[in-house]
């Protein structure tokens, strides 16, 4: 029987998404549109990122996820003919996840760092403002990391950092200055660092060098709490554009795109944080021959901000759920066909609401907060420099770990069998199981040089780091996501097929979520729908 998408699921569907992580839906959206078609060039474009934390590209199983240095860099050389004068800015933590790194993963962490640095030079980042998490790896690695990444440190209130930056670009020279907070949760400062000075006076210090150097915008770098930033811009209302980040970053947890404010005439912009998005601010200078300072007016971008990042909040969650009702065969392809067309109303209101006329006299700036996706394109630079990594990680981690064995079970406790045992008196089963991504699982990870990466294996093989289990290099028998990553290992019931509980018959679907299948690594996951994908005749049908 076809089930038919009821009304009030629709409704959920338009009403409940405001506070999602989506920026622009699944298509690269186009640039705002303005009426006057002079200035559709820019003077000055800035590319805008917050709080990369070490996310070189999104890990999960998602199609199409947000994220990856290779689809940004796309998207910047793709851009260059419409905004040939640009610069790409950043604040808050860049290279690594977590503000500590130690243990088994920090080889990989490291090299993870380096990878992007290399991607964050092939963009071209110009700087930023460092996070505590930039220093996770000590002062000297912090200092190599900077000298590869070819940007540079804006920090006016560090102690021996840079103070200011003037870059002249489209003709106009542009003051960058900078603070940072780089304290960890527990508000200790990384070794090796001093603050030498409050991050106002310094701003304001930094704002006089760079005028006197004749810069007429001024843009700052900022990794702090955003509540003493706001207090920043009011305090420096000589500002154009603040690009915030936090003081330090913890986990692979995705934030939701903030929406931009105006603090008197400077716009403060952060934008979501592992490279989700990355903030447009197109710069339209009309009295660049005037004594005075330049001030922009918002002719698009943040009047709209909230209701923007509501409508197209809407529109990611209605295309997630399309997306799983074109794979479920039981829901009527009518009702599908007409939520595409809810879908598509809903993007034509969106664009409707991104027009903008400019003013008809004075500089003026466009705001776009744009999603970071495949649809974007892949730099085949970064993509090189994504795979040189994953490689040399997997050389690594195969000699490293090739003696790690999983904890040994105590005396009466299940040990894992693995799928061809299971499959000795539950052969239908495992057919069943054969047509199912699960029983492909270990191979997406060897097609990429990913099998021995310690961010990876754990969802792709049975039993991980669990007595009589597998590790990232002893798993046989175990790789691919078998019937005992669902039902418990299985040991005790070989032994004794008829023991009760000696397996778990009907699984706890709780076990998906926490695992593996929960965000960011998956977006819009419904165990208790997405289970069908994994039954059939003699299993669960």
């Amino acid at each position: 029987m076809k089930h038919a998408l009821s009304s009030v699921a629709l409704c959920f569907t338009l009403a409940s998404a405001g506070g999602l992580a989506a920026c622009q839906g699944c298509h690269a959206p186009s640039a705002t549109k303005v009426a006057d078609s002079a200035a559709q060039t820019p003077t000055v474009r800035l590319y805008l990122l917050s709080n990369v934390a070490g996310a070189l590209e999104p890990c999960g199983c998602t199609k199409d996820q947000l994220g990856g240095f290779d689809h940004l860099a796309a998207f910047l050389e793709a851009e260059r003919s419409k905004a040939p004068e640009s610069l790409v800015l950043g604040a808050g933590p860049l290279f690594f996840m977590d503000p500590v790194t130690s243990g088994d993963r920090a080889t990989q962490v490291l090299w993870k760092a380096e990878a992007v640095a290399s991607a964050a030079k092939d963009v071209k980042l110009t700087a930023w403002a460092p996070g505590a998490n930039d220093w996770a790896a000590g002062p000297e690695a912090f200092q190599t990391l900077r000298d590869k990444s070819g940007a540079t440190i804006l920090a006016a209130n560090i102690d021996g950092a840079t103070s200011t930056k003037v870059v002249e670009v489209g003709g106009l020279k542009v003051g960058l200055v900078g603070v940072s907070q780089p304290r960890d949760r527990a508000g200790k400062l990384p070794d090796g660092v001093r603050e030498a000075s409050a991050p106002v006076g310094a701003i304001r210090a930094g704002i006089d060098a760079v005028r006197r150097e004749g810069a007429r915008v001024f843009v700052a770098v900022a990794a702090m709490p955003r509540g003493e930033a706001k207090r920043l811009a009011d305090a420096v209302p000589e500002l154009n554009v603040l690009v915030l980040g936090k003081s330090v970053e913890s986990g692979d947890g995705n934030d939701v795109a903030k929406a931009p404010e105006l603090a008197g005439s400077t716009l403060i912009v952060e934008t979501a944080n592992h490279l989700q998005t990355v903030g447009v601010v197109d710069l339209f200078v009309r009295d660049a021959q005037a004594a005075s300072p330049i001030v922009f007016a918002d002719a698009g971008g943040v009047a709209k901000a909230d209701e923007l990042l509501a409508l197209t909040g809407r529109i990611r969650d209605l295309e997630l759920r399309i997306g799983s009702w074109e794979r479920d065969k039981t829901v009527n392809a009518a009702d599908v066909a007409a939520r595409k067309k809810d879908l598509e109303r809903l993007r034509a209101e969106k664009a409707k609401l991104e027009q903008s006329d400019p003013p008809k006299a004075g500089s003026f700036f466009l705001y776009r907060n744009l999603e970071v996706r495949a649809g974007l394109g892949t730099s085949p630079v970064v993509a090189k420099t994504m795979l040189d990594f994953y490689k040399r990680v997997n050389d690594h981690n195969k000699v490293a770990f090739a003696d790690r064995q999983p904890p040994p079970p105590e005396k009466g406790e299940a040990s894992y069998v693995g799928v061809e045992t299971c499959a000795t008196c539950h052969d239908e089963e495992k057919k069943v199981w054969d047509g199912t991504a699960h029983a492909h699982a270990y191979a997406t990870l060897q097609k990429d040089f990913k099998e021995y990466n310690l961010d990876c294996v754990s969802c792709h093989v049975t039993g991980y780091g669990k007595p009589g289990g597998s590790t990232v290099t002893a798993n046989a028998k175990l790789q691919n996501v078998g019937c005992e990553e669902c039902h418990g290992p299985g040991s005790n019931h070989v032994k004794d097929p008829t023991k009760a509980g000696s397996i778990q018959k009907s699984p706890d679907l709780g076990r998906c979520t926490s695992a593996c299948h929960h965000p960011p690594h998956v977006e819009g996951f419904d165990a208790s729908v997405k289970v069908a994908n994994i039954l059939g005749p003699g299993h669960g049908r």
